[in-house]
Formats: C-alpha cells, sequence, structure tokens
C-alpha cells in the first residue's frame, strides 16, 4: 500500500456533459473533492449536508467540519481507507453550480442554473469515481442532505459499495422540514437585492440569506440545548430600542447569520433546498416500502434524539422495513441536545457505532 500518510489532496475534476433528473443537460460539469489517505486503499464516500462542502479535514481557513471523526487512528481511519469527499452538484466551493460560468452563454448562471435532485448529486459523485479510476467503494456515508446522497447511492449503485451509513435523516423529507425550507426561500426571495437571482457579488441578499440561516440554526438544534445555552442572557436592556438584539441568543442567531453570508452563495441555498424538498426515495419506485427493498448493501442508520427535522422514530421504521427483505440494517439512536446537529458534534458518544460496523 502506498504511503498512509499521504497528503490531503484537494483538487477539481472535469466530468463532462451531465443529464439532468430533469431531462436538461449541464454541460462541462466540474467537481470539487478533497482527499486524505493511500490513493490505493479502500474508498470511503462522504457526502456533505447543506452548507458543508468537501472540507472534511483540515482546510486552508481552519479545521474541516469532521476534523476528529476522520484522521490517522480515528473513527474513520485515514490509514486504512481513503477518504474523498465531494462539493455537491449546485454548491459554491469548486463544483458546477449557480456561481460557476455557463458555457453555453460565458456568464455566471446564477438565478438560472437549472433545478437538481439527490438523484443529480450522486450520478455526478458516480462520474467523478469514474474519472478517478474508483469503481467500488467500502462505504458512503453523510449526514442530512449528505444521508439523503448515501440514501440515493444504495439505490442508484446498490452493488457498488458494502456499506452505508445515512445519518440523521429519513427516507423522504417531511413536510414540516419542507415547511422550514419554504421560510428560508421566501426570506432570500424577498431580499431587495435579490433581482431573480441575478445579483452581482456586490450586491448579494445577505439579509434574506441571514434571516434564513436564523430560521435553520433553530431547526438544527434542541431547544433544550438554546434555554440551557443562554438562560436568557441579556445583552442590552429589552426596553431600550425595538429592533436592537436585547438577549444573547440574538446576538448568536445574528453572528451565525452574518458568518453563512460571507461564505455562502444564495443560489446554491436556494438550490440545495430545492433538492432537500425532492428527496423521497420511493418516488418512481412504488414508494419508500417497496423501495427499501432495493438496499444491497449492510447499513448502520443513525439518529439522534430531539432532531425535529428527522426523528429518529422514522427512521427506524425504515430501518425495519429494509430488514424485511433481509436482515442488513441496524439501527442506532444517539441521546444528545444537539438535536439535528449531532451529526457535527460529539464523536464520542456515536464514533464508536462506526467502529463496530467497520469491524464486522
Amino acid at each position: 500500500m502506498a504511503n498512509a500518510q499521504a497528503a490531503i489532496e484537494n483538487e477539481v475534476a472535469e466530468i463532462g456533459d451531465l443529464v439532468l433528473e430533469s431531462g436538461k443537460t449541464l454541460p462541462d460539469v466540474h467537481v470539487a473533492y478533497q482527499r486524505k489517505g493511500a490513493a490505493d486503499a479502500p474508498t470511503i464516500l462522504v457526502c456533505h449536508a447543506l452548507t458543508g462542502n468537501q472540507y472534511t479535514v483540515t482546510a486552508d481557513n481552519g479545521p474541516g467540519w469532521w476534523e476528529g471523526l476522520i484522521g490517522p487512528g480515528q473513527y474513520i481511519d485515514s490509514e486504512k481507507y481513503q477518504v474523498i469527499t465531494t462539493n455537491v452538484l449546485g454548491g459554491c466551493e469548486g463544483t458546477t453550480g449557480p456561481l460557476s460560468v455557463n458555457p453555453l452563454t460565458g456568464e455566471r448562471y446564477g438565478g438560472h442554473f437549472p433545478v437538481i435532485t439527490i438523484r443529480d448529486m450522486v450520478k455526478a459523485q458516480k462520474r467523478l469515481l469514474e474519472v478517478l479510476h474508483i469503481h467500488s467503494l467500502d462505504t458512503v456515508i453523510g449526514g442530512s442532505l449528505g444521508g439523503m446522497q448515501v440514501l440515493e447511492w444504495g439505490l442508484l449503485y446498490p452493488d457498488m459499495m458494502d456499506r452505508l451509513i445515512p445519518i440523521a435523516v429519513t427516507p423522504a423529507l417531511s413536510d414540516y422540514a419542507i415547511g422550514f425550507n419554504a421560510i428560508g426561500r421566501t426570506a432570500i426571495v424577498s431580499d431587495p437585492e435579490w433581482c431573480d437571482g441575478n445579483y452581482s457579488s456586490d450586491t448579494a441578499p445577505a439579509k434574506g440569506l441571514g434571516i434564513a440561516r436564523m430560521i435553520g440554526m433553530l431547526t438544527y438544534r434542541s431547544g433544550t440545548l438554546f434555554n440551557q445555552r443562554f438562560q436568557r442572557e441579556q445583552t442590552e436592556e429589552w426596553y431600550s430600542i425595538s429592533d436592537e438584539a436585547s438577549f444573547s441568543v440574538e446576538t448568536y442567531l445574528h453572528y451565525q447569520a452574518q458568518k453563512l453570508s460571507q461564505r455562502f452563495d444564495a443560489n446554491s441555498y436556494l438550490t440545495l433546498l430545492k433538492a432537500m424538498d425532492s428527496h423521497d426515495i420511493g418516488r418512481g419506485r412504488g414508494g419508500i416500502h417497496q423501495a427499501s427493498k432495493g438496499y444491497r448493501a449492510k447499513m448502520l442508520c443513525l439518529g439522534f434524539t430531539e432532531d425535529l427535522l428527522y426523528p429518529p422514530a422514522m427512521m427506524k421504521t425504515f430501518t425495519e422495513s429494509v430488514n424485511e427483505e433481509s436482515q442488513k440494517a441496524l439501527f442506532q439512536e444517539v441521546n444528545t441536545i444537539f438535536g439535528h446537529d449531532g451529526f457535527l458534534t460529539e464523536f464520542e458518544k456515536w464514533g464508536p457505532y462506526l467502529e463496530r460496523f467497520f469491524s464486522k
């Protein structure tokens, strides 16, 4: 085997034209990816969440979003595996998306970027792996939007991987979650700077995107965590100015809003929200119960207590449905006050489930 301590590889690959589920064709698609570990080691494909990216481990601007979970001797051991993460189709970290230049017009796609689905994202990832001469996977793993991709991987290419690890996800996006996405979309398109998606980098709808982020933050973590963390701490007198942040929780949400609006593209955010809305493994496959019979890889499904968007009970029911065909799926519920964001923290609580699953 090649040197297991191989340098982290951050690259962008050309995968050619991509026919979308809608029937439209995206020309000259590029996919940005990060690879950690020896290039001839078994491959683990990591799929990221809504505002994530390919930088699961150390990036130029700091630690990756799964730093501490992935690395030498970690729960996902880069001394045993090569770990590849792609920026999803429609993203804004190097993969073809709304910020990209349309080769047919010479201008940015902006608001004209086509609607894509989770299945389109997976097909782009599959094409990238072909370019990298990778034709089999040990594992596909991801949380939230990433978990949606994992579930689609197992149905689109059921014989390509040994293991699937969908985390903090459900087999279809619920109406409740779609409702929150609708509020986020409304916030963005109501921003005066929106301009039907044809804004410049200097006049992006930062306020609308920021509000969408604030809404998201309230759903990603539990009320228990917010109440324990902030405890109604005040930063200003609540009766001073009506539009001023008076409580620490408000200051926190405004900070998160500003932070995201500085690094993420509003059109990408909308594109990925719409793709999440389309998530339903049963679409065109006879429903969720029928589709669940199509999985062939071993599966570890992780849910998190107090996850408002992706209730663990829904994933447990899905796992039971998978096991009607054969006993290949295992469900584990992780007890946490972090709610949906549990998959981004407290690795010591759920990382051991990964270790045991990899050892089988």
